[in-house]
């Protein structure tokens, strides 16, 4: 990772003393930094379908939030002032943005989430909040005024589309140019005035809750259950209260469910199809000219591999898991296939063709391609 990112402080000390503890703010994280994409750009962005984009505009107190895509006609449209465009997951549609979240990789993959950008208008913004989770604010063009604090009062403004706090409280001010970061633990609550037209990065990261994983991994072992027998009440006599639910049908159920049962292998195989599953609306194309594996086996080698940036390649002791799927590893080609996941590539004279056939069926799936 870039030395600089951090500022002072290098990763280890980083954990130790800020991480989901205290905000750091990072004059020049990445010197001369001034966005991934412009303006036009990430208007066109907006305007598909397979991309998730927001505006949120301010009139005095009252607030407008609209869903994309968006025409460029809606950009016109928009006041000089107080008005924000949100782009959801830009690593999924931007190489360069992907890189920028693998920079943040002293943090596991498996707690990355996405590069979220924000485009502001003069006194654009999106109120006063908190989440529920860490971010860090890179700054791009322009200028953004950011006022945080903690507050243990998270109530709501009630009747608007956003949550906005309803007595926001800063402790601290700082004003953010071109290559600043702030880091922020979950909960502490800010709000960030752009000066003038500006763009800052978010870089977030997974938080999934209890309820969240305890529902998708219930999701999941529905498809896994195969329990056999069936209720039966032979010889049972005429029913009285024929409403009433009778303890015999309850003590089955009982039963029956006691009989779902999971150990640590079942959750880790859970956990890393969770943690991998691609984000919703995410389509991989194939190559478009076939390729036989030994051609590609020699190609690869001359040119390297990179996984796709949509791609989720993660692995324990036991299994590899990509986009969804859970793999045995493989008899030979661990080293090789590990140090695609950690490092998201392979460079050239690293691809061992014992890894060639599980490597070419995820190329044959659009899962990765050559560097």
């Amino acid at each position: 990772m870039d030395p600089a990112l951090l500022g002072d402080a290098a990763p280890a000390r980083f954990l130790q003393r800020y991480w989901q503890k205290r905000p750091l703010l990072i004059r020049q994280a990445i010197a001369g930094f001034q966005g991934l994409l412009s303006t036009r750009e990430l208007f066109a962005l907006a305007a598909r379908d397979d991309v998730e984009s927001r505006l949120v505009w301010r009139e005095r107190s009252r607030w407008g939030l609209a869903q994309g895509p968006f025409r460029r006609a809606d950009f016109r449209a928009m006041p000089k002032r107080n008005w924000t465009l949100l782009v959801q997951g830009l690593n999924l549609h931007l190489v360069a943005a992907d890189a920028l979240l693998q920079r943040f990789a002293f943090i596991p993959y498996a707690r990355l989430d996405d590069v979220m950008v924000s485009y502001a208008a003069p006194g654009g913004g999106v109120g006063p909040h908190f989440d529920s989770y860490d971010v860090f604010l890179l700054q791009g063009e322009g200028r953004r005024r950011w006022r945080i604090g903690r507050q243990r009062d998270l109530a709501l403004k009630p009747g608007l589309p956003l949550k906005i706090l309803a007595r926001f409280r800063p402790e601290h001010e700082w004003l953010l140019g071109p290559g600043d970061m702030l880091y922020l633990p979950p909960a502490v609550a800010h709000d960030g005035i752009a000066l003038d037209a500006c763009s800052t990065y978010s870089i977030g990261f997974r938080a999934p809750s209890a309820q969240e994983v305890a529902t998708a991994f219930l999701d999941w072992l529905r498809d896994r259950i195969a329990l056999d027998g069936r209720y039966g009440d032979r010889g049972r006599r005429p029913a009285r209260s024929p409403a009433c639910i009778e303890r015999a049908l309850r003590a089955y159920a009982v039963a029956t469910l006691r009989r779902l049962t999971w150990d640590e292998r079942a959750v880790a195989r859970f956990l890393g199809s969770y943690l991998t599953e691609p984000k919703p609306g995410v389509v991989f194309s194939p190559p478009g000219s076939g390729s036989d594996p030994g051609r590609f086996i020699r190609r690869a080698a001359r040119r390297g591999l990179r996984l796709d940036s949509r791609t989720r390649l993660l692995y324990d002791e036991r299994s590899l898991f990509i986009n969804g799927d859970a793999l045995a590893w493989p008899a030979h080609g661990r080293a090789t296939l590990k140090r695609l996941a950690d490092a998201r590539r392979l460079a050239a004279g690293e691809v061992d063709d014992r890894a060639s056939s599980l490597l070419y069926r995820w190329y044959r799936d659009g899962f990765l391609h050559f560097a």
